[in-house]
């Protein structure tokens, strides 16, 4: 680990508002904090939007500067991505931000029945080789239902062909209320403050020329199922993830 990265970690164990539990921490026990934290972490009693994801927390920012009625909290397991996010929230005195160092797939340890509103996810890694690893399957939709409320909303932002259409295709299947969806976001109507949030890998796919795609969506107490079909994959993705690394 490079000296630059160690100085991030250090600086933010000094950071109230990150809370670093990755697996090797929490095991297989429930967090501390599970269901309680609006009133124990917060200190409110706001509804709580989850950014899981959330690289360098730009939009974990960008939401809470906008709507200080909620809560809002970046989940990612790199930490010197993370650090960027939170030192910026520090900077800007945001006391509606925090960011949680875990593994995804172990978010249902740390939130309890009903605890969040909102889930955003924003440009993950379509992972078209393992459907279990990608954040929008049957895998991860099921921890979600554990504490999403029942009219929780899930949006979905991403450049990904792939993954827009795996997704969309299981929301189908599986009737999903269809919130919102487009293939191309910014010729759409749906554009808002909102949605109008670019992050750093953003503006980098809408200068290759790459349409932006969002999917909003509700889920159902139904036993959830893979869609069927065969997904074209995407042809440009190798070159452009390979540029996130370049970039930490």
């Amino acid at each position: 680990m490079s000296k630059n990265k160690l100085a991030k970690f250090e600086e933010m164990k000094t950071f109230e508002h990150v809370v670093q539990a990755p697996y090797n921490a929490v095991g297989h026990n429930d967090f501390h904090l599970k269901g309680e934290w609006a009133i124990r972490f917060f200190k409110n009693e706001n509804p709580i939007v989850l950014e899981l994801g959330c690289g360098k927390g730009e939009y974990t920012v960008e939401l809470g500067g906008r709507f200080q009625e909620k809560n809002f909290i970046g989940v990612d397991i790199k930490g010197a991505r993370l650090w960027k996010g939170a030192k910026i929230a520090l900077q800007k005195e945001l006391k509606n931000v925090a960011f949680l160092r875990t593994n995804i797939e172990i978010i249902d340890q740390f939130f309890g029945p009903g605890e969040v509103e909102e889930i955003w996810l924003t440009f993950p890694d379509p992972q078209m080789k393992k459907s279990r690893k990608r954040l929008t399957s049957t895998f991860f939709f099921n921890k979600y239902k554990s504490f999403l409320k029942k009219s929780g909303t899930i949006h979905l932002k991403t450049d990904s062909n792939f993954q827009f259409n795996y997704t969309r295709e299981l929301a189908h299947k599986n009737n999903f209320e269809i919130l919102a969806e487009t293939d191309n976001l910014y010729e759409s109507e749906m554009q808002d403050e909102t949605l109008q949030i670019k992050t750093f890998y953003e503006k980098q796919w809408l200068s290759r020329g790459i349409n932006i795609k969002y999917l909003a969506f509700q889920l159902n107490d139904a036993e959830l199922e893979e869609p069927e079909i065969a997904i074209e994959r995407d042809e440009y993705r190798s070159f452009g993830r390979s540029a996130r690394e370049m970039n930490e």
